[in-house]
């Protein structure tokens, strides 16, 4: 009550209020309001009231009258408020009085509900065998009434059987359309008579005398495409429950007309090939799909089931078969995958248009079984030469392979060649991939891994024997060594080239293997389907190749299991390991000859060096050569000879290491070349090779002389710091053994029985005091 008060209170705009204040008395009016807004905002109020024109006079007098007045209207609020809350006081026990005599009329409504729902049970409990008697009453009513229906039903088949011979006899198709769907109807509620099955038996025997009746006319129909008589047929037979024989008229005559078209077209120029006969049938049946469909749509439920069943019929019923035509065709052709492969494309084409035409009915249309089975009608010719693609393309790229000639009367060309087949075999190698792709839409990967790695077998098969005959030349003096060297080093680009190339095309393999398993078929939860483009391709049978091209089970696990292993090793070589395995073996092979034929000069010279007479004369030419100071003599001509054949080593290896050459790289990264761990620039490592295996067989040589003369340790000595120096010329530097050599061989007796601070190789130390007569303790 107090709220309302207030509330009605505030309502008003203005309030006119008298105020009596001493020592005067004066009248105001006050719009207040704003005071009741929610969104009051006090200066905005204050800014406006100082406004006014009375505010223009005096501005302290208006706020002190704005001040008074708001201070009487607060006085008069409270009054207010006071009252209504005495009225409140004053209400509140006639409102407990009302409250009180609510609870007890509630208690006796409470009280007669309860009374109320123990008379319904009680009239339940006095009435439920009555109920059931009532229900069994009702029950027995149903059952003869259906009993009476059955007895009409019987009578009217008996009746309608009597009569359907001179309904036949009549010609009447409609009359005899509905005597049939009254003895079809009879005959539902004549389920458990005992000669049902007769009766079922005779009635579909009707049936086919309807149809055999009706048949020219369905026939003229279908053919002449008229839409009124089609309809009331589809109507007849859909009341007869044989709607699928009507279709079936539907498809003969339809699959007999394009049948005819087909034949035509093979009839009107015999020299075309089935290429040219593909082409024109497919364009054919695309005509077909638009007519058919847009005159089924107005007569059958399902036009796109209709339509689907009409091109599989007529692709499956061809004479002769597009099977036989090609393989006629791929007979008389010299290389049957190019052959095919050009028929294949002409299917797909024919294959995405369907797709297409399928798709822009219904995004669900391709779901349905029907689109699925022409999908595999139409790729039916390719599936049983799907199997013989590997050995297809095997042979195929043995006579490409047969093209790429090697075989040359001399070596360098030989060389040469290998060089130049490189490209050349991976060019081949490619159009493989691409025909795999265009031919088996990815499916023959496995076959296709295969027939490369016996392609690249091949290859490595021919590219041996070059190097055999590389490896046969003579080697007797030194610049055939160099010439030798230089096409080694041709060779061992040649490899690296190919390991480069093996490398990427195996990545190219795994990336497309990958890319077209979107369309595959997933078998096990290790195989993910994913999807491409946002399209589900599990909803669209034409997506899926491998249903549609491989035949047995074993070639689609077979597909998956390269899908999975391609999977697992993303960023390594899976596809064609063997074949990167037999390139590292040519690598290793063809460093090992380049080596061999480079210090096979180096052996000749140290073969005799152990042997030589200077390590056992004094003399030489009557003079005493004991005391001669080491600067007096000369390094001999095996050591200088050696020193100037490694000298001349960088002058051929640089043609070859100009700029970065990623092949020599590659090639060296497999090389597993001895003396060396491999690693750093080619022509520094080359140097390194070179350099310790000459120390280390010279080292070798050195510890096969069984006596050093005094003078001979000085030569021996003046020989090692020659060929330290030709080290130091091509900036390398002495192994720790020929410096122990050295030292072993200039320190004195003394300290070599001493033993010294530096630690020297048992060997090393046991065999020169042999050569210099130094008793060990």
């Amino acid at each position: 009550m107090l709220m309302g008060c207030c509330s009605s209170f505030f309502t008003c705009k203005s309030v006119f209020t008298c105020c009596d204040v001493t020592p005067y008395r004066f009248c105001f009016k006050l719009d207040f309001s704003r005071f009741v807004d929610e969104n009051f905002d006090v200066k905005e109020w204050v800014n406006a009231a100082f406004a006014t024109p009375d505010a223009q006079g005096s501005i302290d007098a208006h706020a002190a009258s704005l001040v008074m007045k708001l201070q009487m209207l607060v006085q008069e609020l409270n009054n207010s408020l006071e009252e209504t809350s005495i009225q409140a006081v004053q209400n509140l026990p006639r409102v407990l009085r009302d409250i009180d005599s609510v609870r007890q009329e509630a208690a006796m409504l409470q009280e007669q509900m309860r009374l109320v729902a123990e008379d319904i049970q009680k009239v339940e409990r006095d009435t439920s065998q009555s109920m059931h008697v009532l229900l069994k009453i009702d029950q027995i009513k149903c059952r003869m009434q259906e009993a009476s229906h059955a007895l009409k039903e019987a009578d009217n088949w008996t009746t309608l059987s009597a009569d359907v011979e001179d309904v036949f006899r009549s010609g009447d198709i409609e009359n005899i359309a509905s005597k049939l769907v009254a003895m079809q109807q009879s005959l539902q509620l004549l389920v458990d008579v005992p000669d049902y099955k007769e009766r079922c038996q005779y009635l579909n025997t009707l049936k086919t005398r309807l149809e055999a009746i009706l048949s020219p006319q369905l026939v003229s129909a279908f053919s002449s495409h008229s839409l009124d008589g089609a309809l009331m047929y589809v109507k007849i037979f859909k009341d007869i429950d044989t709607l699928p024989s009507l279709q079936k008229y539907y498809h003969k005559c339809i699959k007999n007309q394009l049948h005819d078209q087909w034949r035509k077209i093979k009839d009107t120029d015999p020299d075309e090939t089935i290429l040219d006969w593909l082409n024109a049938f497919y364009d054919v049946l695309v005509s077909a799909w638009h007519t058919q469909l847009k005159w089924c749509t107005q007569v059958f439920d399902e036009p796109v089931m209709v339509v689907c069943e009409i091109m599989d019929a007529t692709l499956a019923g061809m004479e002769p078969p597009i099977s036989q035509c090609i393989e006629n065709e791929v007979c008389n052709r010299p290389n049957p995958l190019i052959c095919l492969l050009e028929l294949k494309e002409v299917t797909d084409r024919y294959a995405k248009s369907m797709e297409g035409l399928i798709t822009a009915v219904g995004k669900d249309v391709c779901c349905l079984p029907c689109v699925t089975m022409l999908a595999r009608r139409i790729y039916e010719p390719y599936r049983g030469d799907m199997s013989q693609y590997g050995i297809q393309e095997e042979g195929l790229l043995m006579i490409q392979l047969a093209n790429i000639r090697l075989q040359r009367e001399e070596i360098v060309d030989c060389v040469r060649m290998l060089g130049e087949s490189v490209p050349k075999l991976f060019a081949y190698a490619h159009e493989a991939s691409e025909r795999c792709l265009t031919y088996t839409s990815g499916c023959g990967f496995p076959a296709l891994v295969q027939a490369l790695k016996a392609f690249f077998a091949s290859y490595h098969h021919e590219f041996n024997r070059i190097l055999k005959m590389v490896k046969g030349q003579d080697k007797s003096n030194e610049d055939d060594n160099w010439s030798l060297y230089q096409q080694a080093l041709r060779i061992i680009q040649v490899c690296g080239e190919l390991l480069l190339h093996v490398e990427d095309f195996d990545k190219t393999l795994r990336e497309q293997l990958l890319s077209v398993a979107t369309k595959f078929t997933p078998v096990a939860d290790d195989i993910p389907l994913e999807l491409e483009h946002g399209t589900d391709t599990r909803g669209n049978p034409f997506m899926l190749m491998d249903q549609l091209l491989l035949d047995r089970q074993a070639d689609r696990m077979a597909l998956y299991e390269l899908i999975n292993h391609c999977k697992k090793h993303k960023d390594e070589i899976c596809l064609l390991y063997d074949t990167q395995t037999n390139v590292r073996t040519l690598c290793e092979d063809v460093h090992r000859f380049a080596f061999n034929v480079v210090f096979s000069q180096i052996e000749n010279h140290l073969q005799d060096m152990h042997s030589m007479k200077a390590w056992q004369l004094d003399k030489a030419g009557g003079a005493l050569m004991v005391d001669l100071p080491s600067f007096g003599l000369s390094p001999q001509e095996y050591i200088t000879k050696i020193g100037q054949y490694l000298m001349t080593l960088p002058q051929h290896i640089e043609p070859f290491i100009i700029g970065d050459n990623a092949a020599l790289l590659a090639a060296l990264q497999h090389a597993r070349l001895p003396y060396t761990d491999g690693k750093g620039h080619i022509a520094d490592v080359w140097l390194e090779v070179f350099a310790n295996a000459t120390q280390q067989h010279y080292v070798e040589a050195i510890l096969r002389i069984t006596e050093l003369t005094p003078h001979a340790i000085k030569q021996l000595v003046t020989d090692v710091d020659y060929l330290t120096n030709v080290f130091d010329d091509l900036g390398l530097h002495p192994t720790e053994e020929l410096k122990s050599v050295r030292h072993l061989l200039t320190v004195n007796a003394d300290a070599f029985l001493q033993g010294g601070d530096e630690p020297h190789a048992q060997r090393l130390v046991v065999a020169i005091s042999r050569m210099r007569g130094i008793m060990l303790r």
